[in-house]
This record gives C-alpha cells, structure tokens and sequence, in this order.
C-alpha cells in the first residue's frame, strides 16, 4: 500500500529505538484507533490519561501495559491514534503487532506517522523536517537548531515572505487588468522597489551557511607539500592515532578524515596527501583527490614549514606555518607545533574566535537543508526575472513562479512529488 492513501488505514509502529530497553512504545494511529484500543483493552480510557491496562487478545494475556488515547484532532498526527506502553521484550511486542494486523491494522511505513501530520494540517514540511533533525541531534547546536525550526521559526520567515509576494503579484495583476485606468505611477514604483527588497532578503538569507553548518557539520581540510605536519596535526587535533606519521614523504595517498568536535560545532577533519610533482602513480592519484578536497573544503588550511614560502593553494587557503618549536611564526601569522598542548593552543584560540564569528546569532533563523537552498534560490532568480521583465505579463508569470518556488517549501502547493523523498528518510514510528 502506497503511503499516500493511508488517509483509510490505521497503522502501528515501535516508537523507540532498536537499542534493548525496559519500556517499548507502539503508536497507532487512523480511523480504527478506537476500535481495536476497545479490542485490546475491553475499553477505551479517557482522552490524554494514562492508565494500566491488561491487552488481550482471542483470550490471551498479551502484556499489562500503560495506554495513552489520543482522540484527534488533538493528537500528533491529526487523526484518531493511542500509544502503547509496552515491556520491551521481543516476544510481547511480536505478540501485540499481530494481534494489530489481525483486528485490521498495517505496519507503518517510514515516516507516516509525520506524513499524516503534514497532510492533516498539524506542521507543514519545514517542521517536518526540524523532527528528524531533532531525532538525528547529536550535538546541543544541532538540539537547539532543530528545536527552534520544529516551533515553526523558520515556516513563519518564509510564509512572511509569501504574504509579501502575494501583496505584490496582486499590485502586478492590477496594472495589468486595468492598463487603461490612469493608476499612479507610484504603484508601479512600490511594485517593483518591494519586489526588489524582497529579493535582497533571500540573497542574504542564502549567504548565510549557519545552519547547515549546524546541521552537517563543517569541513576542514589539511593541505601542503609532504612531511610538512598535516598528519601530525590530525592526530593532535581529534586525539587518536588516526594517520601513519613517518619521516618519510608521501606516507599519506589518500584522504584521512575523523570526526571532531569544537565549540559544539560537529567538524570532519581531513588529512590530504601531499601535494608535490611526482611520477608515482598511486601518489598521484592522491594528490588529484587532495585537490578535490581542496575545493571543497569550508575551511583550508595550507600548511607550511619553516622555510616554505610557496603561494596558497587556493585563495580561501589559510596559511598555517609549522613546527613553530624549530623555528617561530613570522609576525601576523598563524604558527603551530605538535610536540605538546601548548604549541596547539594559537590554533585552537583561532578556530574558536572563527566558529564564534560564524555562528553568531541573528535575527532571522538561518535555512539548513539543500532543499530549502534550492528552493530559495528559484523564488530569489524569478524575482530578479520579474525585475528585468520587458511586459508586464512575463512579470507577472515570474512572480506567480516565485510564490510556487516558496509555496514548495511550506508544502502549501505542489507537494506530492517532494512527499516521499523527504519522509523516506524518517525511522520506523516516527
């Protein structure tokens, strides 16, 4: 059965996760909620109160379990639904999921239980999303993020923008169903100086890369010639004996990357083979892969040694000088050694005052997911579109597809396509 007619099904899933604990939650949820919590418990206790009911089924004893009865509209998704609170053993949560499919009930598919929500009106799509990035939360950014977008932050920014573009599409279509009426010319300047404002607010709500900073954390890259400390540094910096330090050039041939934390910013640390000419194959082959990563990279290092004075690698490259303990930093520069804490301490400082920098708090809640990158980035073109229309119509048509490329976000037009991508990545009974 397909997800998107589950309107007439009642589904059931385990709630908690696969990790073995004392307590398993089973959701159900649909028209027959009722129905088969009557089945279960010879009763259906009163809405939002938990109580410690016998479930049976064809006369068996299938567990003693606290039951919750949700009555929609009032409920996580909407529509009719009951939670069971169930002893987590294997064997009674088998029990009780057939007992469900026998009395009517289907499992749920990923993510339907938040599929159901959607449609019935109880978040839209960007909430949506804010709870499996609060499920998936393994730092407090990441917690605090999710938490502000599930409260609807970042749904209010957009609709606000929406009621925006709808104020101005209808000054547009007035222009243009009235062409013989003498309007001010004053509504057609407001027009487009609003239309024009609009867009300067998504160009610099995509410049704003917090939150999917937040959400995926940040990549730092290690770069420079051979021997020059890179693999070192990964060590140092991420605490493991991640990468193969020797004195010998070219040990490292491919990328290395661990996972770090900092100011509770999640950071993967790459090591990159040394960069040099070379008639090695394999050693080639890395260094082409060094420079991919160079490009890539939200945050390069270049690094140099003492005497090396070759140009960056790339002009985002940061030029971080090397075994400081043989030889010191040139003034203005930023200098490291390996040999002990002390000699990590300007780098450490320096990233610190930069994530501090980047992740300074604004007042407008910044995008975190591709989807809304994209999506922003079609409404903010088609203003730009409608500014440069030569008739008024082709404006207009650019303005009604920036109020589409918006409306997608939201899931208020055109969502079906996007349903079962974004909720096919959601767990079982969520």
């Amino acid at each position: 059965m397909t997800p998107s007619s589950t309107s007439t099904y009642t589904i059931f899933a385990v709630a908690t996760g696969p990790v073995q604990g004392a307590i398993a939650v089973m959701r159900v949820s649909g028209p027959d909620s009722a129905a088969l919590l009557k089945a279960l418990c010879g009763i259906v206790p009163a809405p939002r109160h938990a109580s410690l009911r016998a479930l049976r089924h064809e006369g068996d004893v299938l567990d003693h379990a606290l039951v919750l009865w949700l009555p929609g509209p009032r409920s996580y998704t909407g529509e009719d639904s009951f939670e069971l609170h169930l002893h987590a053993g294997p064997a009674i949560v088998e029990a009780v999921a057939q007992a469900l499919v026998s009395l009517g009930a289907r499992p749920a598919e990923p993510g339907e239980f938040t599929r159901r929500a959607v449609q019935a009106g109880r978040m839209d799509l960007l909430q949506a999303e804010a709870i499996a990035d609060l499920i998936e939360a393994d730092t407090q950014a990441q917690r605090h993020q999710a938490l502000r977008q599930a409260d609807g932050a970042l749904s209010q920014l957009y609709m606000g923008w929406a009621t925006r573009l709808r104020q101005i599409l209808a000054q547009q279509e007035a222009l243009i169903d009235f062409p013989d009426e003498e309007l001010p010319s004053e509504v057609e300047e407001a027009l487009l100086g609003d239309c024009r404002a609009l867009g300067e607010e998504m160009q610099a709500h995509l410049a704003d890369e917090r939150g999917e900073i937040v959400r995926d954390g940040l990549k730092i890259v290690l770069a420079g010639a051979p021997n020059v400390g890179k693999s070192s540094l990964l060590n140092a910096l991420s605490g493991q004996d991640a990468a193969i330090v020797t004195q010998k050039a070219g040990t490292t041939r491919d990328a290395i990357a661990v996972d770090w934390m900092i100011e509770g910013i999640r950071v993967r640390l790459i090591d990159t083979a040394g960069v040099r000419e070379t008639d090695d194959e394999i050693e080639a082959e890395g260094i082409r892969r060094t420079m991919r990563h160079v490009k890539d990279a939200d945050l390069l290092f270049h690094l140099v040694g003492p005497d090396d004075d070759t140009p960056l690698l790339a002009e985002h490259a940061i030029k971080l000088r090397t075994k400081t303990d043989l030889v010191p930093a040139q003034a203005g520069e930023l200098g490291i050694h390996t040999k002990d804490e002390a000699g990590l301490a300007p780098l450490r400082e320096w990233l610190k005052a930069h994530l501090a920098r980047l992740m300074a708090q604004r007042g407008t809640p910044p995008l975190t997911r591709a989807r809304h990158r994209a999506g922003l980035k079609e409404a903010q073109e088609h203003l730009t579109c409608a500014l440069e229309a030569p008739w008024p119509e082709v404006r207009g048509e650019e303005l009604r597809l920036a109020m589409q490329a918006l409306g997608r976000l939201t899931g208020h037009v055109d969502v079906e396509a996007l349903l079962d991508t974004i909720f096919g990545q959601f767990c079982i009974g969520k």
